[in-house]
């Protein structure tokens, strides 16, 4: 049979202690028994009264060890690597935690305002600004920055994000103000961010803020939708202007340099016509006076040697046609036609007696066969033999 059956069963087993109740036991009750055993801890009698010895030990034991604990917890600060923790004893600052465990007086006195200075934040800006030249352009950038010094940084900026931006703000005017359109729009961009976070940092450091600009990344400038057209078509004018500079500068790159080749070359060739004509007429004059010397020691054969020489320089550049005519044969022909084609080396022909006229052909110069000569000492007229060939 159950513990919970009707009376006359296992009346022991009623685990709510019931003594002939079937509901459960009286909340009432169960409270009573609790301020009981927890008054016997305190040292008071069942009955409400008190001991003879007052509070026991463990009790004040236990109470001293929760006061203790609540005490720690409420002194004990674990700063942690990136942040640093600000004292200020009944609102006076006090000293900076650095990181690990430090120690303040309790909440009630000093209060610990933590600081992450680790942290790299950041804000945007955007605006419209007249540049140096006096036209408008769109700006946009984004700066980093994060707290150097968390006293300053605490007391002596009442708002830090509002006056960080109005800083951004004043110090990018201040440098498009002083730039115009074209550095902007073009090359300028980050030289304009450098001198902009010189200037912010400049400020801020005047201002005390505690606060150190990492960096300043700015975007690409544009010109206002409602102008958008026009700095397009300026644009392109000033890319065709560049190009055309470009393109001009590689002609004279290429232009001065073969100028300056050319010069050069014609100077050398002068100065060596200047040494070939110079040596030449040199060696003509010492020529010349050799030669004199030679003629007043002996005129005549002196003569006759300059007249060989000169005649041979002739004759060997000219064509010549030997005719032998010692049979008397009148009849000859000459092949004019071929005399007439011959190109190189020196030309002689011969018309042997009765014969058709056989040639044989050399030497320079395609000049027309012609007869030169001179006739001998036998006197015979179709002897045309120089002296210099007899």
């Amino acid at each position: 049979m159950g513990w919970n059956e009707p009376p006359g069963g296992n009346k022991g087993k009623d685990p709510w202690g019931n003594r002939g109740n079937d509901g459960p036991p009286d909340l009432d009750d169960i409270i009573k028994r609790m301020q009981e055993g927890i008054g016997g801890i305190f040292g008071r009698k069942p009955g409400g009264g008190r001991g003879n010895g007052g509070m026991a030990p463990l009790a004040w034991l236990l109470i001293v060890i929760v006061v203790l604990v609540l005490l720690i917890s409420n002194m004990t600060y674990f700063i942690d690597q990136q942040e640093r923790g600000v004292v200020m004893r009944f609102g006076h600052y006090v000293k900076t935690m650095q990181p690990g465990l430090n120690i303040a007086y309790p909440s009630f006195i000093d209060k610990v305002v933590r600081v992450n200075v680790g942290q790299v934040r950041s804000i945007t800006h955007k605006a419209t600004m007249l540049t140096q030249d006096e036209n408008i352009v769109d700006v946009e950038e984004a700066v980093q920055w994060q707290i150097a010094d968390p006293t300053k940084y605490l007391f002596n900026l009442v708002a830090p994000a509002t006056t960080l931006r109005q800083v951004a703000e004043s110090a990018i005017r201040s440098v498009i103000g002083k730039s115009k359109l074209d550095f902007v729009l073009t090359e300028g961009r980050s030289e304009i961010a450098q001198k902009q976070q010189q200037v912010m940092q400049k400020t801020l450091d005047e201002y005390n803020a505690g606060i150190l600009i990492v960096g300043v990344e700015m975007q690409a400038a544009k010109p206002p939708e409602e102008v958008k057209a026009a700095f397009d078509d300026a644009i392109k004018a000033r890319e065709d202007e560049q190009r055309l500079v470009n393109e001009a500068e590689a002609y004279r790159a290429d232009i001065i340099p073969r100028a300056r080749g050319q010069a050069a070359r014609i100077r050398e060739e002068a100065n060596a016509y200047k040494a070939t004509v110079s040596s030449r007429a040199e060696g003509e004059a010492a020529r010349f006076e050799q030669l004199a010397k030679q003629y007043e020691r002996a005129p005549k054969v002196t003569r006759e040697r300059l007249y060989l020489d000169t005649m041979e320089s002739v004759l060997s550049a000219s064509s010549k046609v030997l005719v032998d005519t010692k049979n008397n044969n009148s009849l000859m022909y000459l092949p004019i036609d071929k005399l007439l084609q011959q190109n190189s080396g020196s030309s002689t022909v011969k018309a042997l007696p009765g014969s058709s006229g056989s040639s044989s052909s050399g030497g320079s110069g395609g000049s027309s066969g012609s007869s030169s000569g001179k006739s001998g000492s036998s006197g015979q007229p179709g002897d045309f033999r120089s002296r210099g060939e007899r």
